[in-house]
């Protein structure tokens, strides 16, 4: 791994880590820590690496539970802007009877970009999880994934995951 340094300190570390050895946040892999999983793509190897189990933990908690620790994660958008999402998520009014959507941008739209095309490609179920906590801790009943048309390879996979799969996960 190729990365700089300036006067003894790495460019992932916070001034206090310098001297401590440990990484920054940021440098953590957290989407594709489990990229090189045999079988990942699939249920099975997907459960094998701990998938749904966040699910399984969010599905004890109260919606605005999960909306106070996506807050407190500093979780932030993938797209430009790095808005973040537990902001974003505290501003939706959720009124009893009233229909809520979750739409996943996965457009891809950011030139040299292709987080969202690997991901649905080769870790399907991240997503997948993903949709069910944000769906559940917004109150949405329906959930609409946005894939462009040149993107059919990693429409085929989700479409072949969802309708295999989706009932054994819930």
């Amino acid at each position: 791994m190729f990365f700089r340094e300036f006067s003894g300190k790495k460019w992932w570390q916070k001034e206090d880590e310098k001297n401590s050895g440990k990484k920054n946040d940021m440098a953590k892999k957290l989407l594709l820590k489990n990229i090189d999983k045999p079988g990942i793509q699939s249920l099975e190897g997907y459960r094998a690496n701990q998938g749904y189990e966040t699910l399984k933990k969010a599905l004890q908690m109260k919606p605005e539970e999960i909306v106070t620790e996506v807050q407190k994660s500093g979780l932030r958008g993938r797209g430009g802007a790095g808005f973040p999402t537990g902001m974003k998520w505290s501003f939706i009014a959720k009124p009893p009877g009233v229909p809520r959507y979750l739409v996943v941008n996965a457009d891809e739209s950011e030139p040299g970009t292709f987080k969202d095309r690997y991901l649905m490609e080769h870790i399907p179920h991240i997503l997948l999880e993903g949709m069910i906590i944000s769906s559940y801790a917004l109150g949405a009943n329906t959930s609409y994934i946005y894939i462009r048309g040149e993107m059919m390879v990693a429409f085929h996979i989700l479409q072949k995951q969802l309708t295999k799969h989706m009932m054994q996960v819930c």
